[in-house]
């Protein structure tokens, strides 16, 4: 379960809240459909701790307590509230919005739970070395469900996130006939021979299925000047060698540093999420 999540339910075992909830949007606003905040008589927390900050958040914080404190036997109905983000708010986003406000309890925790868990993204990751290790650490706070896939044993550090699942695999590419329908694919492995034989397993899927949202593959220019020679010969077209991005990460960046690497090649992945449809629910 997220972090977020897991907090709120904590604090509503305790308490009751206010959950406040980015119902509809229209035009520029700070935060999208779908973002919420729960509102304690003494403490908030939210997916990524708000919905949009400033005084939008400020007089939503205090029309959720007033209606906690106004709380008797029985829970007051959940109401919604219509707002433009206009210079009244000092807030000049230009957009407006509408905040659903819905009092609850610990009687409705399993109901919650189910409801607010976010949509998240399957991402096979073949390589468990160091920027590796960095792109999980960037990806724990995002909604991406990691399968974190080696040919070698002990690779994998102790106290992953819980969204990551480890597996060892020997062949290594014989584990992307298993991967998810729709999952993207980071091809990093130690061995540019195991990098060849996933991407080619990767292709030969997508001939197949086509259910691969994205397919990735670390290394220079040259080294995907020389797998595309290698894949052609192994029957693959121009057109499916296409479907391989390579390298990897936002053009631009240039850094070799593991955590820089990683966070080009995660923009990228929502990006290119994005771009499939938005499966992921961007914080």
């Amino acid at each position: 379960m997220p972090r977020e999540l897991e907090t709120f339910m904590l604090h509503l075992s305790r308490s009751r809240a206010v959950l406040v909830t980015v119902e509809q949007t229209r035009g520029s606003v700070p935060r999208e459909g779908g973002a919420w905040m729960a509102v304690f008589p003494d403490a908030t927390c939210g997916e990524t701790g708000t919905i949009g900050g400033g005084h939008l958040e400020w007089k939503a914080t205090q029309q959720a307590r007033q209606a906690l404190a106004n709380w008797a036997d029985t829970a007051p109905p959940a109401w919604r509230e219509s707002v433009a983000l206009g210079p009244s708010l000092g807030q000049c986003c230009g957009g407006s919005l509408v905040l659903r406000f819905e009092p609850v309890d610990a009687s409705q925790m399993q109901h919650l739970r189910e409801r607010l868990r976010p949509v998240h993204t399957p991402l096979a990751l073949f390589g468990g070395g160091h920027v590796g290790r960095a792109i999980v650490q960037a990806l724990e706070p995002l909604p991406f469900d990691v399968r974190w896939i080696d040919s070698r044993d002990g690779v994998f550090p102790p106290n992953l996130p819980a969204q990551v699942t480890t597996e060892h695999s020997d062949p290594v590419h014989a584990a992307v006939r298993d991967v998810p329908a729709g999952a993207c694919v980071l091809i990093m492995s130690f061995s540019h021979a195991e990098d060849l034989d996933v991407a080619a397993a990767c292709l030969l899927r997508q001939r197949e299925r086509n259910d691969l949202a994205f397919i990735g593959l670390i290394g220079s220019r040259t080294k995907w000047a020389t797998f595309c020679h290698r894949l052609s010969e192994r029957g693959f077209t121009a057109a499916e060698l296409a479907r391989v991005t390579s390298p990897i990460g936002l053009p631009g960046i240039q850094s070799k540093v593991p955590a820089v690497i990683a966070a080009s090649v995660v923009a990228q992945l929502l990006l290119a999420v994005s771009a499939n449809g938005g499966a992921v629910k961007l914080p």
